[in-house]
């Protein structure tokens, strides 16, 4: 998982991402391609 200072351009990578919430973190989470995991911070 890599923390990154911006999601949004991680974001359009890739078509089956997603940005989620969980305990004040933000995310980017993606099923296909798990190498997109990110998280905020």
């Amino acid at each position: 998982m890599k923390i990154v200072n911006s999601l949004k351009t991680l974001k359009t990578r890739h078509r089956d991402c997603r940005v989620i919430r969980r305990r004040g973190r933000v995310y980017v989470i993606n099923k296909t391609q798990p190498r997109y995991k990110a998280r905020q911070g």
